[in-house]
């Protein structure tokens, strides 16, 4: 682990971005509110914020951190037949929410993929990716495009 004692504590905000492909079957089932498991919205939020508040456990040399917020939301994607999530991570910490954030939206797709996988197993879990975050001593980023 990187040592960060001597880094003083500072605003940290990150956003992350994943995609989950269902398919025209599935997302039917979806809107029509048809799903055996139910919508998995609600339960793919409480997931990411839980799969957030676990990163230290997750990912062998992440700090432990005590984040201050972490909310997700999700957009239907009709064209696609998919669900747009994204994740936006907030603390004053000594080191970055990215992995937050990333892992927020990551357990988010899994969980719809999960609720959703006994209408049609080809569910695409895509993109996930860090479109933005400040804070810390390298400042801010912007994912292009």
């Amino acid at each position: 682990m990187i040592d960060v004692s001597n880094k003083d504590l500072t605003e940290r905000e990150a956003l992350a971005y994943g995609k989950v492909i269902l398919g025209e079957r599935v997302y039917s089932a979806l809107i029509q509110g048809n799903l055996p498991k139910g919508d998995p919205r609600e339960t793919a939020r409480i997931a990411g914020i839980l799969g957030a508040k676990k990163v230290p456990e997750l990912i062998p040399l992440c700090h432990p951190i005590i984040l201050d917020h972490i909310s997700l939301d999700f957009e239907l994607l009709p064209k696609e037949f998919g669900i747009k999530i994204m994740a936006k991570a907030k603390a004053k910490e000594r080191t970055g929410v990215e992995m937050e954030a990333l892992t927020a939206v990551a357990i988010a797709a899994l969980t719809i993929y999960d609720m959703c996988k006994g209408v049609d197993m080809g569910i695409i879990i895509k993109e996930i990716c860090l479109l933005a975050k400040r804070g810390g001593k390298s400042g801010e980023y912007y994912r292009e495009g």
